[in-house]
């Protein structure tokens, strides 16, 4: 059996202008993880990331040379879009600006895209489980041992819940839960792929690591 790890990036930049780049601490996160990495000897054949640069940024920071292979199916869903959406272009202070309530609205607002309850957005949810399943696929679909993903907690949340055959709610109960620069294992061999390990962030689990934790 090979190994497919898919790495959420760092913590990018919330309440920023632009969200997608990695603050200081997720540049600490990615070299933690990249460290931790090559002292078990972890050494991975093939590198894979989306198309944002958070995803780029956490790899770069975890100090691996070779050049990645790049995926839109490993991108993140757009929260920002999904939001225009579902209020029509008004979205409320409170929901962009309170770390909280944003919460609250995210999980509320892939809850109600599930189910095709507003329309308007750039991608439906089966479009977006496509893509993921499409990129899982692209990944697994080749002669190395060791595959190392960069992705984001939606992409992990709905890999996990594929390879577990939950519903489609369980993708956002997953995705909610998944630390930055986590580490989420699968197993795979042909067509066959199963969950191993989910959110472990051995490389916080010192005194002065859990000072790196954070989860947005």
């Amino acid at each position: 059996m090979a190994e497919l790890l898919v790495i959420r990036h760092g913590q990018a930049s919330f309440g920023q202008d632009n969200y997608d780049v990695l603050s200081e601490l997720g540049h600490k996160q990615s070299a933690a993880v990249g460290a931790l990495l090559r002292e078990l000897g972890w050494a991975p054949d093939r590198l894979i990331t989306g198309r944002l640069t958070r995803q780029k940024e956490t790899l770069a920071s975890m100090g691996f040379a070779q050049a990645p292979e790049e995926h839109a199916g490993f991108d993140e869903y757009d929260f920002g879009d999904l939001l225009n959406a579902r209020y029509k272009g008004d979205v409320p202070d409170l929901v962009k600006g309170d770390r909280k309530t944003h919460f609250k609205a995210l999980r509320e607002t892939v809850f109600e895209w599930q189910d095709a309850a507003f329309d308007g957005a750039s991608e439906t949810y089966a479009e977006f489980a496509e893509r993921v399943e499409a990129a899982r696929k692209f990944a697994t679909d080749t002669e190395a041992k060791r595959v190392l993903v960069v992705s984001s907690g939606g992409v992990i949340g709905q890999l996990a819940s594929t390879a577990l055959g939950a519903n489609k709610r369980h993708m956002m109960e997953l995705n909610l839960q998944i630390k930055n620069t986590s580490m989420t294992r699968f197993m795979f061999k042909g067509e066959r792929c199963s969950l191993h390990e989910f959110n472990a962030t051995p490389h916080f689990m010192t005194r002065s690591g859990t000072a790196l934790l954070s989860y947005s």
